[in-house]
């Protein structure tokens, strides 16, 4: 049976006060006797109960993670690397998945306010974040991750979404594409809106026109990037190459590729936001914007303790910086010798 702080009052021969006092490191207390509690404890092996000490401090250990999509494999790393700091500073965290509906998102915004949560991280289902709104009045610490929001005084932690989107466009112009399709994700989201931005902008600066129904967006779900690949496969002059948004679209897209018995690069291109493990055993692998979705959630995660300390600290938002793998879905053999990681 686990120890009780009873069981360490007695151990010590303090009272339970005396105890608790000790746990919660407050003065008034001399060093012989706060030995001697430690010492009881530790002959114990008592740990304190994590509910106790909320009610005592009034502040709960527990941190609040609303992802967009569970689905998507770019927020496992996220998850884990949230779950890994809070840990390591005794934080305990619920996960919710808002399933980019803003209803199911609002939901769980007022369920973290109603259990007074230490802090919040969310992936944000808009920019605008009217449901966060309610974390921020209630005075609870908000750090978006991957997607912004704006109107909030919030910390962020992004990846520089528009710099990797032109920089896999121009890569596709340079292998001579000039009908590059785009599978995004709605721009009311601030990563679809961004990536949407670095396509057009490397049309333009390559002095390729912006043909409108080349660009296609949508819910970043696999059912819509099968759907939207199917569309563009089928224009009477179909692209030549493509870009899918993240993971979900980029499923979506190799399923319509297959069934039209399409190879790539041959028949068409295809570059992708975000990376996956299986990728690698791909014929050809994927040529992928690949993003350090471990870093930026630890980052996040460090940022919403460090927001928990000091609520009066200055705002930052975090820019990372992701790394394109050139594969063989977009070169030809020779390019892809001169391109390999």
């Amino acid at each position: 049976m686990a120890a009780k702080i009873e069981d360490v009052a007695r151990q010590a021969g303090v009272s339970i006060a005396t105890v608790s006092r000790v746990l919660a490191n407050k003065p008034h207390v001399s060093a012989k006797t706060r030995q001697q509690v430690l010492d009881a404890v530790d002959a114990l092996g008592y740990r304190p109960s994590r509910a106790a000490r909320s009610l005592r401090s009034k502040q709960t250990k527990t941190l609040g993670l609303i992802i967009s999509d569970i689905q998507n494999p770019f927020f496992i790393a996220i998850v884990r690397a949230v779950e890994d700091v809070a840990y390591q500073y005794d934080y305990t965290v619920v996960l919710c998945n808002s399933d980019e509906d803003p209803a199911k998102e609002a939901l769980y915004v007022e369920l973290m306010v109603a259990e007074n949560m230490a802090g919040v991280i969310i992936s944000p289902t808009a920019k605008a974040g009217v449901a966060c709104r309610q974390l921020f009045e209630a005075a609870i610490p908000v750090v978006a991750v991957d997607r912004k929001l704006t109107g909030l005084p919030v910390d962020s932690v992004i990846v520089d979404n528009a710099a990797a989107s032109y920089q896999v466009i121009t890569h596709l112009i340079e292998a001579g594409h000039t009908r590059i399709g785009a599978i995004l994700g709605t721009p009311d989201v601030s990563t679809g809106s961004e990536r949407q931005q670095g396509y057009l902008n490397a049309l333009t600066e390559h002095g390729l026109p912006v043909v409108a129904e080349l660009l296609r967006c949508g819910v970043p779900k696999t059912e819509t990037g099968y759907q939207l690949t199917n569309e563009l496969l089928a224009l009477p002059d179909p692209p030549t190459a493509l870009f899918t948004g993240n993971n979900l679209l980029t499923v979506g897209a190799l399923r319509a590729i297959h069934e039209r018995g399409l190879r790539m690069p041959d028949d068409v291109a295809l570059v992708a936001f975000d990376e996956m493990e299986w990728m690698f055993v791909m014929n050809p692998p994927l040529t992928v914007v690949a993003q350090p979705t471990y870093a930026m959630g630890q980052k996040a995660a460090e940022l919403l303790l460090a927001r928990i300390q000091d609520s009066a600290r200055p705002i930052e938002e975090i820019t990372m910086m992701a790394t394109v793998d050139y594969r063989g879905s977009s070169l030809a053999p020779r390019l892809a010798a001169s391109h390999a990681v």
